[in-house]
């Protein structure tokens, strides 16, 4: 099962017994939200993708929603995501439960800027009902990102907001 090999992988770090597990699916950003008490842009949702014949991660806020745009010029191919039946195959993990941890071989993970107005963070750990809260620094480390990235759209308007 996805989530033990996530909590194996977590005990490098000793942060394995901080995986939480709740009775109701936490497999959406708002079901999540519910799940942990907390504002859905603070969801950090993994997406899949495909470049070519590998497999990237992008990990985002919530509120946040690829630009294709940006994802291109960072990139330089189109976006385009794992069709949810080949998730787990490509990944190691089912959608619902798409994480930045103990991943297969091979896939690279990108944390978006979205992420960074917030202190701690709330990824899935493996499966449709648990997450972790991860400060930045811990997000980086985990995952093994390789940097961040400025590919997602929709967030700024709520700074914008805040700022106008």
């Amino acid at each position: 099962m996805a989530i033990e090999r996530v909590r194996e992988y977590l005990k490098q770090w000793n942060a394995q017994e901080r995986i939480q597990e709740f009775e109701v699916s936490s497999a959406t950003v708002e079901l999540a939200a519910q799940a942990l008490h907390c504002e859905g842009k603070r969801i950090a949702k993994t997406l899949s993708f495909f470049q070519g014949e590998e497999c990237v991660l992008i990990v985002a806020a919530g509120d946040a929603k690829v630009d294709n745009a940006k994802y291109k010029a960072r990139f330089g191919v189109k976006a385009k995501m794992i069709p949810a039946e080949q998730v787990e195959e490509k990944i190691g993990h089912a959608v619902g439960g798409v994480c930045p941890f103990a991943v297969n071989a091979g896939v690279r993970i990108y944390l978006d800027e979205s992420l960074k107005r917030f202190d701690t963070v709330f990824p899935a750990c493996g499966s449709g009902n648990s997450a972790i809260e991860v400060t930045m620094e811990e997000l980086e480390e985990y995952s093994g990102t390789r940097e961040w990235v400025d590919v997602c759209k929709c967030w700024q308007e709520e700074q914008q907001e805040k700022a106008g």
